[in-house]
């Protein structure tokens, strides 16, 4: 079975096999164009998670700063703990998130808007992203 072929049947022996032949230079068996494709996803993956993070910030200090629901604090601050932990840890593992970070950083604000403000209609939410790279700092 062929390197291409075993990607689609185990992608686990696959990345066994394809680290092996790295390994040993064994670079004429590689799978190059699947071994190109896997080493993009991981850039794409770790901006998704960023984006993905940097929404579930916004949405809980959205909650924290203009919800009036004192039960609900601790939970909330805790996963704006959790966020700001976890962005941080990928912008010190790869520092050339931090560009990134700043060019979908106000785009990142619709979403949790859009959720906020459906799950609490009477609360006035500013419509315009009301925060800056500053909600990344440790308080």
């Amino acid at each position: 079975m062929n390197n291409s072929d075993l990607y689609d049947q185990d992608f686990v022996l696959w990345t066994e096999t394809t680290c092996q032949q790295l390994k040993t230079r064994n670079f004429d068996e590689l799978d190059i164009d699947n071994l190109i494709e896997e080493i993009a996803s991981l850039g794409r993956s770790d901006r998704r998670e960023l984006q993905s993070r940097l929404k579930v910030l916004m949405e809980h200090l959205l909650k924290r700063q203009y919800v009036d629901s004192e039960p609900d604090y601790r939970g909330w601050e805790n996963t704006i703990d959790e966020q700001r932990e976890q962005i941080n840890l990928l912008l010190s593992e790869s520092p050339s998130l931090k560009p990134y970070l700043e060019s979908v950083f106000s785009d990142c604000y619709r979403y949790p808007l859009k959720k906020v403000s459906k799950n609490y209609p009477s609360v006035s939410f500013p419509q315009n992203c009301p925060f800056t790279s500053d909600i990344l700092d440790q308080d």
